[in-house]
């Protein structure tokens, strides 16, 4: 044995002395604060500044004992820094189930050991893991479903089931939103809770109201948990919709925050009046661990006011994490809860987690209650005696190498005896069996853990090699526990000769220039350490340090440096590893060089570009010599060999490179629709010798650009379709087609109505250009509609297209002809002026009024001709004419055919019938106008110039030039002119009720009604004129043609058709005399009743001429 000079007792006493006068700074605990989830070598913190401690000079040293699974410390300067090992908060065995951030940490343990390990002091620390955003919060399903009763009042609140989130804190979970379509609005908030809703779109016919039934509201609990709840907004009807599709998202607190988001379906269901109660918010309960699966914890109960099926309660799990279910069993039906899976307090020492009272009704309505198990410890575990190594003593496989010149009191090993029972279960007492010269101290003087306790296994006595190479020393720990619990554990302590000198290297660096692409076991270096002490513990071995992975291997015996495999400079250009020279004393004694190898560089390597394959997209239109796209290449090698040339590979030499960046141009411009695509080649050549080369494959997209405008497809302008006047409304009345040649959203088109719909009859979709009637139609609306459609794509500069759709409203197409003709004209009429119905309606009705009062003025001056006449007849005659008292003639009007040879016989038994004097008169009545008759008697025709002349088929040839009336057993009603008939100068109709075989022709002499003419008329009497079904004439005028020479064009012809028959069902031309040209904008009208509902468009006479 070697003893201690003089001089180094000094040494140590002196450092003793520092150490012991700071006692409080010697035992306290190390506390340090980091984040989760940082890299390697991440600095926590200085020990040795952290107590006190001078260090660097080597005379003290720090070595971590306890926690370097995750932390490693400076032996010099006692800086505390993470290894390779990556720390996760949320895996952390004694972090679970822990929600303050300074309660989940690592413990370590720093040993300070003196010179020559005279003295060694332990301290304990702890590294508090502080929590980083690095979990998502997430629903318990991507699709959650909530029923909502119909009818439930505004303001109702639902609740939602909440997201989880591992982290904690302002990591947690931090909001909710409710949203739609990418938008978001801001929502109430409670407490310090917010959340953004957007109601769903679901169908179009809702389009206006979507946004307004829901809204999301979020809350603070009582154990601080935030709790989403639906808000009612809107009124809910399940026959109207029943169901809705919303987005619920969730988003923590972090920086940058984290989201996650569900489809929330909303159910609209028949109403459930009451929600389940639990009969406590909050339940509590103490479980004892190991307790066997079936044993119960528990019951819940929870009652529901309704009755039959709205009032049965099933009891389920709410916010539970996995462990919660795997543990424990919930009874839906009874509410007990039990265990499910043995529960040992060691790993879960309280579950808590909530629980959801559902009824059964539709939709269920839910309670929630919060559950917290405490789990009771059991004396189930013996203690456990760990002993490790300590300073500089080798401790490996329960076996501690002390040489045999340690002092007195010279800790040898840690022994730390734990035991995971809490309580007095856990606490623990220690000692040494045997006699042995060894004892056991507590490591500090601070009272710490009861169940976990630290001792050094210090030497009692002097060590001697000669006396004892080998103590078997046996440690007992006993718990507090009832019954108590016992372990041991045992050492071997081998005591060693001294070996005081490691070997040392010539140099403490080595760096070497080795060529890549070596061949296996070429040499590289010779290292050389040299070793003071002698025999045994002067031989040396050499080994290298485990980075090397195998790829270098050096001789033990001559310290030769070999390499074992190929090198690549391009994979690592360095290498930097250990050679560690061991001698073969006890302990063994190392020292150690560094070796670097600079790997030299050949051109074995290809450029190689980022991408085999390089997509561009370039908008069309782009100026030639734009550039379009920059491809990237890189070389492994080094210096000239990593030097390149770029070159473009194509055909129609369209592009070229720039050598320096790569950047690609283009020498035309691009048009998507004649070429959508370009691919070519580019190559690479580097300038090593020889040269390597690679090529990459370009693929040039042109994007569409909004240059052009939509085409429309259907209908052509030049088209028109017919709607029948019973339309109804939402009747499809035309389909606009339109096609756009740009893609995306340059080609989404929108239809619009611009013009031509001045009675808001018609509308588009603007999404699929269908054209529906939306208005009733009236008697004004029929004739020709043009409509002006607008298509508009959705590029911006928006570029639109503008088309006709004629619209022909009419029961029938009797004369597709005068159809045309409008169209024609109608293509040539500005787009600014509207063409949509009778244009002369309005103006018909002022005609109407005219008409009228000129007939009147006609009639008044017939009815004092006719007075003039009756007066000239009716004063007294000579012998020969008319004497006053005598009896007229049968026919006032048509002189008698006397014959001298024979006298009239007379009968005696008949009185002659006698007749209104002008009751055989066909009179032409106009309405006033306000729609009274004029009277029968005062406002007779006339004998005028202008009263037409009548002739009876009956009558003798010597009829009065007057008039020839024709004759009927009963009064013929008379011809109405309705007000909405056209006024002079277009084609009228008036309608009369008449026998079927009582014709009337009209032709030469006029009838003046305003500018219209009737003449000539013939009539024709049948004995059946009674019994026959009333017939429809048409009395037609027309204008007066420029030529005098073509003579009077009027027409008053029959038009042939029978009361119950319809104008389509015969020709509405009826027996007509002579040509009937009619203007260009005439219309039939009809009777209100629409007895002759088939409107005519006639060309216009005097424009053919």
């Amino acid at each position: 044995m070697r003893t201690t000079g003089a001089v180094d007792c000094m040494c140590y006493c002196w450092l003793l002395l520092q150490l012991l006068s700071q006692p409080a700074a010697a035992k306290q605990v190390l506390r340090y604060r980091l984040a989760e989830e940082g890299p390697p070598d991440v600095r926590v913190g200085n020990v040795a500044a952290d107590l006190g401690i001078v260090a660097g000079s080597g005379e003290v040293t720090f070595t971590l004992e306890s926690g370097s699974d995750y932390f490693k410390i400076d032996n010099i300067t006692g800086d505390l820094s993470t290894n390779e090992r990556r720390i996760d908060r949320e895996k952390l065995q004694q972090c679970q189930m822990i929600f303050d951030e300074n309660e989940c940490f690592i413990d370590f343990e720093v040993s300070v050991i003196g010179p020559a390990q005279s003295w060694v002091d332990l301290f304990e620390g702890k590294v508090i893991i502080l929590d980083i955003n690095d979990n998502t919060p997430s629903f318990p399903s991507p699709v959650l479903t909530l029923s909502v009763e119909e009818n439930r009042p505004i303001g109702t609140l639902y609740l939602l089931p909440t997201a989880t989130d591992r982290d904690f804190g302002r990591n947690g979970i931090e909001r909710y939103e409710l949203i739609q379509d990418g938008a978001e609005s801001s929502v109430r908030r409670l407490g310090s809770a917010s959340a953004d809703v957007h109601a769903a779109k679901r169908r179009f016919d809702d389009a206006q109201s979507r946004s307004s039934v829901f809204e999301l509201q979020v809350a603070d609990t009582t154990d601080g948990e935030k709790q989403p709840q639906l808000i009612i907004k809107g009124a809910l009807d399940r026959e109207q919709r029943d169901s809705y599709e919303l987005t619920l998202r969730v988003r923590d607190g972090g920086d940058p925050p984290r989201s996650s988001q569900a489809i929330l379906r909303v159910m609209i269901t028949d109403v459930n009046d009451n929600s389940p109660r639990f009969e406590k918010s909050v339940y509590e309960a103490d479980l004892p661990e190991n307790s066997s699966p079936g044993a119960p914890i528990l019951q819940l109960k929870a009652v529901d006011a309704d009755v039959g099926v709205n009032g049965q309660i099933e009891y389920v799990f709410g916010a539970a994490t996995e462990s919660v279910r795997r543990l424990l069993r919930l009874d839906e039906s009874t509410g007990w809860l039990s265990v499910l899976h043995r529960i040992d307090r060691e790993e879960v020492s309280q579950l808590r987690f909530t629980v959801m009272a559902r009824d059964r009704g539709q939709p269920p309505k839910t309670d929630k209650a919060t559950m917290i198990i405490n789990i009771k410890d059991e004396n189930d575990n013996v203690p456990n005696i760990d002993i490790r190594k300590i300073g500089r003593i080798f401790l490996r496989d329960g076996v501690a190498n002390v040489a045999e010149d340690v002092v007195v009191d010279t800790p040898i090993a840690l022994v730390q005896v734990s035991d995971r029972d809490k309580g007095p279960n856990g606490v623990v007492t220690c000692t040494v069996v045997g006699d042995v010269p060894f004892q056991l101290k507590p490591a500090s003087e601070i009272e710490g853990d009861m169940n976990k306790k630290k001792y050094f296994l210090h030497t009692s006595a002097p060590l001697d090699y000669e006396a004892v190479q080998e103590y078997n020393v046996v440690i007992v720990a006993v718990d507090s526990g009832s019954p108590s619990l016992s372990s041991n554990n045992s050492l071997i302590v081998k005591v060693g000769d001294m070996n005081d000198n490691p070997p040392i290297f010539t140099k403490s660096t080595v760096e070497v220039s080795f060529p890549e692409n070596n061949a296996p076991g070429e040499r590289v270096a010779t290292v050389v350490a040299l070793d003071a002490d002698s025999g045994k513990n002067a031989e040396i071995s050499y080994s290298l340090d485990s980075s090397v992975n195998g790829i270098f291997s050096i001789d033990p015996d001559s310290g030769d440096i070999r390499v074992n495999t190929i090198l690549d400079r391009e994979q690592t250009e360095r290498y930097e590893f250990k050679v560690i020279a061991k001698d073969k004393g006890v302990p063994v004694l190392q020292g150690s060089a560094t070796v670097v190898v600079l790997v030299a560089d050949k051109n074995d390597n290809e450029p190689k570009f980022m991408q085999d394959v390089f997509t561009f997209y370039v908008k069309e239109n782009l100026q030639p010599n734009s550039p379009v796209g920059m491809v990237t290449v890189m070389d492994a090698d080094k210096g000239q060999n990593a030097e390149m040339s770029l070159y473009i590979e194509e055909e129609e030499d369209i592009f070229s490179i720039e050598n320096n960046t790569g950047t690609i141009f283009s020498t035309v411009a691009f048009d998507r629709e004649q070429k959508t695509t370009y691919s070519f080649r580019v190559k690479a050549v580097d300038g090593g010798d020889p040269p390597r080369s690679a090529t990459a494959t370009v693929s040039l997209f042109v994007m569409d650009e909004n240059d052009n405008p939509p085409t429309v497809t259907f209908p052509i302008n030049s088209s028109y379709t017919l709607l029948p006047p019973s339309s109804n409304i939402r009747t499809v009345v035309r389909t606009v087609i339109a096609t756009d040649t740009d893609t995306g959203v340059n080609a989404d088109l929108s239809y619009s109505i611009i013009g031509g719909n001045p009675f808001k009859l018609f509308e588009i979709d603007p999404a699929t250009g269908v054209i529906s009637l939306v208005s009733k139609l009236e008697q004004k609306h029929f004739g020709l509609h043009r409509l002006v459609v607008q298509v508009n794509d959705s590029g911006v500069p928006s570029q639109s297209t503008t088309t006709l759709v004629h619209v022909y409203v009419n029961e029938t197409l009797s004369n597709s002809t005068i159809v045309d003709a409008q169209i024609a004209k109608s293509l040539g009429t500005p787009l600014n002026a509207d063409i949509a119905g009778d244009p002369n309606y309005d103006l018909g009705k002022q005609r109407l009024s005219i008409a009228i009062g000129v007939v009147s003025g006609i009639m008044t001056v017939i009815l004092i001709i006719l007075v003039v006449v009756m007066a000239r007849y009716c004063r007294p005659k000579n012998k020969n004419g008319y004497e006053a008292g005598k009896k007229d003639h049968e026919d006032f009007f048509t002189p008698q055919q006397h014959d001298k040879s024979k006298k009239p016989k007379k009968d005696k038994n008949k009185k002659k019938s006698k007749q209104p004097l002008y009751s055989s008169i066909v009179t032409v009545e106009a309405s006033k106008p306000n729609g009274q008759r004029y009277d029968g008697v005062n406002e007779k025709l006339s004998d005028s110039p202008g009263m037409g002349r009548y002739r009876s088929v009956n009558g003798g040839p010597g009829s009065p030039d007057l008039a020839r009336h024709y004759k009927s057993s009963s009064p013929l009603p008379t011809v109405q002119l309705h007000p909405q008939s056209p006024t002079a100068g277009k084609k009228h109709q008036a309608v009369q009720d008449l026998p079927p075989a009582n014709t009337f022709v009209g032709t030469g002499d006029n009838i003046s009604i305003g500018s219209d003419h009737c003449s000539e008329y013939s009539s024709q009497t049948i004995n059946k004129y009674n019994k026959q079904p009333f017939r429809r004439v048409t009395f037609s005028v027309v204008s007066q043609p420029q030529d005098p020479h073509q003579g009077s064009l009027q027409s008053c012809y029959d038009s042939g058709l029978d009361e119950s028959e319809t104008p389509s069902s015969k020709s509405s031309t009826g027996p007509r005399l002579g040509a009937l040209p009619l203007p260009e904008d005439a219309y039939e009208r009809t009777t209100p009743d629409g007895s002759v509902g088939e409107a005519e468009h006639m060309e216009n006479g005097e424009k053919e001429q």
